[in-house]
């Protein structure tokens, strides 16, 4: 009996040992990837069953986001906005192709190719980032991470399924490769990539301008693709492993400027992020600077009824929505490629730090970038709602930073995904969609299930 107590501890230790070991190489050179569940002592067949419940919640489920239109098409739905966009239709691609449902991506491919990409004009091969859900257009413009997720996801259905089989992905994935080379256009009247979204205005510039996902420049992906947004970035926008398997397999002549691309997106992300909070601002200057010169529609700089005003906090430079997926993409990088893994697990530890700081099951969901908490209108709204929120959202993708952690806290941010329950809140504001594709992907990453898809 006492030997078998033993054994036991023996065992219990050396997982909790390989749990906590840093990696040295990513999927790209080993073809392994971790389950962080089973590690930290969850059982095989119940994660395998808790992440076939986290899908079917998002596809299948009562509070689906994915709808199928006849016999050939689908869309994914941000339900709260009643729309479909770029963000949520590529994402579905990727979680598509990662499970090898080639009905649900074919589906979702058409609906994108048919309403949303623009086949002809000055943004050929782009896509309208917002569309109603019959397919008519919100808005033309682009979202540039639209674009990132779709060819990423077109090349690994290439590389899963061959391309005979009804659509050819490598071909569709090449057009947009091309499409998004930097090209000259005549800018039209009241153009604009969000057109306002996320509180940004501004004027138009004149005359003909040069359209690009990539600032050539810089070589760091814009906020949109066109002349206003090409001149910043979204941190939640890089994924520098992304560059790498268009390298890989994009097969379009630019191996050598998306390798780079890679690199110059992880030295972005050194620049971009607070030293001792771990966050990031929404959006932000090419050199990781915080953005100037933007303020809040509604309200107002300077003077308001004879009394002086101190201009509003720009609330685009603190933690919020997309900010959430920089920890989840930091991950990705480090799991797949691990190039600059040293700097990526002393980035998820710091970022863990901060929230477990907060509490882990009392962190909000929006932040300063010093981790004082916004006030007024600097706090983005969301469903109709104005209110900071412990969101499982966020929850999702600082458990997914345990990828890259050695310290115990980790295993608390992981324990509080598995046990976090998606449902609405009590004022009655529920998130099927974003919150719901970023705890998939969270339960991807840490059961070792989001993975490079080879030929």
């Amino acid at each position: 009996m006492k030997k078998l107590f033993i054994i036991a501890i023996l065992v219990a230790m050396t997982m909790q040992m390989k749990a906590y070991t840093p990696w040295t190489k990513g999927g790209f050179e080993t073809g392994k990837y971790r389950n962080v569940f089973v590690e930290m002592g969850y059982q095989p067949a119940e994660v395998e069953a808790k992440l076939k419940e986290v899908f079917n919640d998002v596809f299948r489920g009562p509070n689906k986001v994915y709808f199928e239109v006849g016999d050939s098409m689908g869309y994914v739905s941000d339900i709260k906005n009643h729309d479909a966009r770029t963000e949520g239709m590529s994402y579905g691609l990727m979680v598509a192709v990662q499970f090898g449902e080639k009905d649900i991506f074919d589906r979702l491919w058409r609906w994108s190719k048919k309403y949303m990409q623009h086949q002809s004009g000055n943004r050929e091969g782009y896509f309208a980032w917002s569309c109603r859900t019959d397919g008519t257009r919100n808005a033309d413009g682009a979202a540039s991470d639209g674009e990132l997720y779709f060819i990423t996801a077109l090349i690994f259905a290439s590389n899963r399924w061959g391309d005979n089989t009804g659509i050819n992905y490598k071909a569709e994935a090449q057009r947009i490769l091309n499409c998004i080379q930097p090209k000259e256009y005549t800018p039209e009247p009241r153009q604009g990539g969000f057109g306002g979204f996320g509180g940004f205005g501004g004027g138009q510039q004149q005359g003909p301008q040069k359209m690009y996902l990539i600032d050539p420049e810089t070589r760091l992906i814009t906020f949109t693709p066109d002349g206003f947004g090409q001149r910043f970035t979204d941190p939640s926008y890089h994924i520098p492993a992304f560059y790498e398997v268009w390298a890989k397999w994009g097969d379009d002549g630019r191996s050598d400027f998306w390798l780079d691309c890679a690199q110059k997106s992880r030295e972005f992300l050194h620049k971009c992020i607070d030293e001792k909070t771990g966050l990031n601002g929404d959006q932000c200057q090419y050199d990781g600077s915080e953005m100037q010169g933007f303020r809040f529609p509604g309200r107002p700089q300077g003077q308001q009824g004879g009394a002086p005003q101190t201009p509003p906090r720009n609330g685009n430079n603190n933690f919020r929505y997309d900010s959430w997926r920089v920890p989840m993409n930091v991950a990705l990088d480090y799991e797949w490629s691990c190039k600059d893994g040293e700097w990526q697990r002393q980035y998820g530890e710091k970022i863990q730090n901060f929230f477990y700081s907060q509490g882990v099951d009392k962190f909000l969901d929006q932040y300063r970038k010093d981790g004082t908490l916004p006030e007024g209108n600097e706090i983005l709204g969301a469903g109709g709602f104005r209110k900071l929120r412990h969101s499982i959202g966020l929850v999702a993708t600082t458990a997914a930073a345990s990828v890259m952690c050695s310290h115990e806290k980790s295993k608390e941010f992981v324990d509080a995904l598995w046990n976090a329950k998606h449902e609405p809140f009590e004022d009655g504001y529920f998130d099927a969609y974003y919150d719901g594709l970023l705890r998939l992907f969270a339960f991807m990453h840490l059961s070792g299930n989001y993975r490079i898809i080879n030929k």
